[in-house]
């Protein structure tokens, strides 16, 4: 069997290393366009700031290693740039000669990947204005940082990539801008979630535009700088952009060759990663994929899940029953001294789509909170109403969101619940967890939401006419601040002021995470009062400010 396959990197080259561990018969050949066939595109920010000094590091595997240890043909700078369905054949461009040659294939891989979006806006083709994708775009900024001895970057996007080359080219010494279209930065989250993000960005000196679009660019006379046009008249002068608004799947290839494109541009692919053309798989950014949560078509641009794409394809060449399960969106960003972490569906997606859920909010320390170098994480976990089934979650924190977003992770994965979450068990030693573990804490307090032990109440739904609010910390809490309306009457004294209570009212009791809140709640029910705890209390009103 003769297999093909166009793009390495992670769906490529994975499915051609499966390939041969499964067949030591078939014949394959990789045609990457680049001069690299395996790379690490995710180390790239971390190159470019210093934090990885070789760019060597960054090489997965060679041609020589893939020919001696696999006995794999890889052809680097090699173009494919037409599929003959009907004679299964390609038409290759050798991109250093001109020369152009036909390969006949029995099975053929498509991995393209995809492409850096680059908005026609004027000046958009200056230099100084780059996107970041493979290791010759890092080593062109490296080289321009380092030629023009720049000192401003702009960054348009505020997404993972632009997060990460943010921190990196502030440690280069670089006065970093990030102009940002939405209300937020990391659009993936929750708005409420990512605001100790933003509010952390400023702290290190980035200067972080929202709700702001950019309209162009121009080229200043003096030093080569360029000045940064935004819709709203800002004007910003820099001596590098760097574009990271997002990726739009490459499909130029399958389109010609008459494939199915899905609606959302990406080659439409069944649960074996086939394409409509039998012979023909498709794996990695350019695809469709099922959302295992929302049951959406998705774009995904995740290693992860592209490399596991690419063992499919190759086990359903083979003639394997494996099937693609879908995709969740897990993904985790490294914010200078934070990390933000999440997975599965947010409240945007739900809201958008109108499927029922609740959501509880938990501010809890990584480990216990007595062990040195305790530090709080912002914990947001969103589920079923009816069952509990865990639809979503985001976390966070300094050190430990990891862990806790990789467990819910594959909690999603396995259709569990928050009463799952509620009995897992955990390793526990201070200075790794408690014995009570974040994701415990999280399943405990949505499982007593579902079951009626204590309802929760959001900051964003409260009517102060209608409702009576409580604020059950300390006089001295309150004193340094609370929500305006609230009435302090500390946890503490509860059971001796309920005379001051009405009973005709809901009543919602708040504290500084919530846990007090939760006593209070308690309290509150069983001596007649109907009472709902403000989910994460005072901490995530301030994070929704």
């Amino acid at each position: 069997m003769r297999i093909l396959i166009v793009g390495g990197v992670a769906g490529g080259a994975s499915c051609a290393a499966r390939v041969r561990r499964l067949s030591e018969d078939a014949e394959i050949v990789i045609f990457e366009r680049g001069p690299y066939v395996s790379f690490a595109n995710c180390g790239l920010p971390y190159y470019v700031g210093g934090e990885i000094p070789e760019e060597g590091k960054l090489l997965v595997a060679s041609p020589a290693l893939f020919k001696k240890r696999m006995n794999i043909e890889v052809r680097l700078k090699q173009e494919v740039v037409r599929i003959d369905r009907a004679k299964s054949e390609i038409e290759v461009k050798d991109l250093e000669t001109g020369n152009s040659l036909h390969e006949r294939y029995d099975a053929l891989v498509l991995s393209p990947g995809a492409i850096p979006i680059r908005s026609p806006l004027p000046g958009i083709d200056l230099a100084g204005i780059f996107t970041l994708r493979t290791i010759p775009d890092a080593r062109e900024i490296k080289l321009w940082i380092q030629q023009r001895k720049a000192k401003r970057a702009v960054i348009v996007g505020g997404g993972f990539i632009g997060l990460e080359m943010a921190e990196n080219l502030t440690a280069l010494g670089l006065k970093v801008s990030i102009i940002e279209m939405q209300n937020q930065v990391l659009p993936p989250f929750d708005p409420e979630m990512v605001s100790g993000i933003q509010g952390h960005l400023k702290e290190k000196g980035v200067d972080v535009y929202l709700k702001e679009a950019v309209a162009g660019f121009e080229e200043k006379s003096s030093g080569g700088a360029i000045r940064v046009l935004t819709k709203s008249g800002v004007k910003m002068e820099t001596d590098l952009v760097l574009l990271s608004i997002g990726l739009r799947p490459d499909v130029k290839l399958a389109q010609e060759a008459g494939l199915m494109i899905g609606k959302r541009g990406g080659i439409e692919v069944d649960q074996q990663m086939r394409t409509s053309d039998l012979k023909i798989w498709a794996v990695g950014d350019a695809v469709e994929v099922e959302d295992i949560v929302t049951k959406e078509k998705t774009l995904l641009a995740l290693a992860g899940p592209a490399n596991r794409q690419g063992r499919i394809a190759a086990d359903a060449i083979l003639g394997r029953a494996s099937k693609f399960r879908g995709v969740q969106g897990t993904a985790i960003c490294k914010v200078f001294d934070l990390t933000a972490a999440c997975t599965g569906a947010n409240e945007k997606t739900l809201m958008r789509l109108s499927k029922p859920y609740e959501k509880v909010y938990l501010h809890p320390f990584q480990h216990a909170s007595y062990y040195p170098g305790a530090s709080q994480m912002n914990f947001k976990i969103i589920f079923d109403p009816a069952d509990g089934t865990i639809l979503g979650a985001q976390c966070i924190g300094a050190e430990g969101v990891d862990k806790r977003m990789d467990v819910i992770a594959m909690a999603i994965q396995k259709h569990a619940t928050i009463f799952d979450l509620e009995e897992a068990e955990f390793c526990y030693s201070p200075q790794f967890g408690a014995a009570k573990d974040p994701v415990n804490f999280s399943g405990m307090i949505a499982a007593n939401a579902i079951r009626g032990d204590c309802p929760v109440a959001h900051w964003e739904n409260v009517k102060p006419a209608e409702t009576v609010m409580i604020d059950v910390r300390t006089p001295e809490e309150y004193l340094k601040r609370h929500v305006p309306g609230a009435k302090n009457i500390p946890v503490d004294e509860l059971r001796k002021r309920l005379s001051e209570i009405p009973k005709d009212k809901e009543i919602l009791v708040y504290c500084g995470v919530g846990l007090r809140g939760y006593y209070a709640a308690r309290i509150l029910l069983q001596n007649g009062f109907t009472a709902k705890n403000l989910s994460g209390g005072i901490k995530t009103y301030l994070n929704r400010q």
